[in-house]
């Protein structure tokens, strides 16, 4: 192991859901071009869930992504932990369980992962990789002298209304008020206004979420159907769900055979960028709107919860480029048929991709090679590099 003398080391550590994963996965193969020797370390559910969803829909898995890249000579190694229940326990219909073991009990396993991980290579400058949302990193980074990188896979938005979560609690904003009222909130740092209901909505467990959403796909389904426009719908049944319940109405693929696909997966950028594709009805997450924002399409937004309302305020409020599905709380058909219709007509639709073209220009400038992006990762790659030679950690 000598030969690894000296070369930088990450631990990599997401939290378990796509939105997370999906970013990680990005940076992990980014670190790796630059030379650095990596161990992506995934939740051995979620690895157990993906390996299934690639074995029912042949879509890529975070393993073959990695083993390509290792083919192409990249330094990534895979592996899984342990989140200390057993593979079948429904972790979304006990949530709050689930989560209340992963705050006080996963840490230990993470200690116990990276003490060994250590042991196994001493010759690496071993660095740790965690989502900022677990609030173990720095303490384990710490105690064993790492380095510890702490990555934000949401809007920086997002980010300072959470920083600031103090001051919203004392003037009674979080958590999210149930009612819908409507009150600007003025006084964050480095945020002019932003409206209530666009605040991180975390007062919603996902059990209820997902109960909710199933009362919500039928009158959704119903109003693309009543829409008359040709739409492709991404179910994804059981794949980062514990549950395979069909969720889709009884009798409604032979409804929709002459103007819509539903299939379980699809590449989703591939079918963003093709110049069909006139809109994209989505739940706001922030993978999905910056992939739709990459492509240049405008978007429908009806987000549910987390940060999916504050990505939607950025959409149809600041960019400019979409609208929300619904004015109120309730989903109706009809509402949903008119507003699919206004949105994808002649005028509307073109001011829309208008505006979604300008925030794509934005986002492709910035990666190229002179572009913001690229220039503050090498940035970051570089004082990374140092402070891992200094031996200093966080």
């Amino acid at each position: 192991m000598a030969e690894n003398r000296g070369k930088p080391h990450a631990i990599m550590i997401s939290v378990p859901y796509q939105g997370h994963i999906n970013p990680f996965v990005n940076l992990a193969l980014k670190i790796a071009s630059k030379g650095f020797s990596i161990t992506f370390v995934h939740f051995e559910f979620v690895h157990h869930r993906l390996s299934k969803a690639h074995h029912l829909h042949c879509n890529k898995t975070q393993v073959d992504i990695f083993s390509e890249a290792r083919e192409s000579g990249l330094d990534i190694r895979y592996t899984t932990i342990s989140d200390g229940f057993p593979l079948e326990f429904d972790r979304d219909a006990n949530y709050e369980e689930f989560w209340g073991r992963v705050l006080h009990e996963f840490p230990s396993r993470v200690d116990e992962f990276v003490r060994k991980t250590i042991k196994s290579d001493p010759y690496l400058l071993h660095f740790l990789v965690a989502d900022t949302v677990f609030s173990w990193p720095a303490t384990i980074a710490e105690k064993y002298n790492l380095v510890n990188v702490s990555l934000w896979t949401e809007p920086a938005l997002v980010f300072t209304l959470a920083y600031h979560v103090d001051l919203l609690i004392e003037n009674g904003h979080f958590p999210c008020k149930v009612n819908n009222i409507h009150e600007e909130v003025n006084y964050v740092p480095g945020v002019k206004s932003i409206s209530t209901r666009d605040l991180t909505g975390m007062s919603v467990s996902f059990g209820s979420f997902v109960h909710t959403s199933r009362q919500v796909i039928e009158e959704i389904a119903y109003g693309l159907l009543l829409s008359e426009v040709h739409f492709i719908w991404v179910v994804r049944e059981g794949i980062l769900s514990s549950s395979d319940t069909k969720i889709m109405p009884d009798g409604y693929e032979d409804e929709v055979k002459d103007k819509g696909l539903i299939i379980p997966w699809s590449n989703q950028i591939r079918v963003l960028s093709n110049p069909a594709v006139g809109g994209f009805l989505t739940h706001n997450g922030w993978n999905s709107t910056i992939e739709s924002l990459w492509c240049g399409v405008p978007m429908i937004c009806y987000p549910f919860l987390f940060d999916q309302p504050t990505n939607r305020k950025l959409v149809v409020n600041d960019w400019k480029c979409g609208i929300s599905l619904c004015d109120g709380t309730s989903v109706d058909r009809k509402e949903v048929a008119e507003k699919i219709k206004s949105f994808m007509s002649g005028a509307p639709s073109k001011r829309f991709r208008q505006e979604a073209n300008k925030v794509k220009t934005i986002l492709h400038h910035a990666l190229e090679v002179d572009g913001s992006s690229e220039k503050n990762f090498n940035q970051f790659i570089k004082d990374l590099k140092d402070k891992i030679q200094s031996g200093t950690s966080n």
